[in-house]
């Protein structure tokens, strides 16, 4: 049998959601066929990918792509990370468990490159405890 699907969703598909994949294939990646997408496509940010290999996670051959719907219709899980992928998100079937973890934009962030780096890692340390939680606890919890 397939595994069940985990989407992460955000506006872009540059950073948050790429960080959410590439911690989701790390602790839940023997569970879950673990996918990324945004509402837009803009391609991975290096920083991302930076603060990525920083934890041992290289996601540099991942891509930056839009929903997909036949997967977000077969999703098991569906978690949106920003409020613009909340409200923009196609509608689900029923059997799709949808949930909201609202992380600020990192790709957002100014100042210099160590400052922008430091956004980037509060942003990935979030993401990475919310999804160890669900690995290790099954702890399930939407911000709306």
């Amino acid at each position: 049998m397939d595994q069940p699907i985990l989407y992460f969703l955000c506006t872009g598909n540059s950073a948050r959601s790429q960080m959410a994949e590439g911690f989701g294939k790390k602790y839940l990646g023997d569970r879950y066929r673990v996918i990324s997408a945004g509402i837009y496509a803009y391609g991975l940010n290096p920083l991302a990918v930076k603060v990525m290999a920083e934890k041992g996670i290289d996601i540099s051959s991942q891509q930056s792509k839009t929903i997909d719907r036949d997967l977000l219709n077969r999703a098991a899980l569906v978690i949106t990370l920003c409020g613009d992928a909340y409200d923009t998100c196609p509608p689900t079937p029923s059997h799709v468990q949808r949930l909201h973890w609202e992380f600020p934009d990192p790709a957002r962030a100014e100042g210099s490159e160590e400052e922008r780096l430091a956004f980037f890692r509060t942003v990935r340390d979030g993401i990475e405890e919310r999804i160890r939680a669900f690995g290790e606890k099954g702890v399930l919890t939407s911000d709306r």
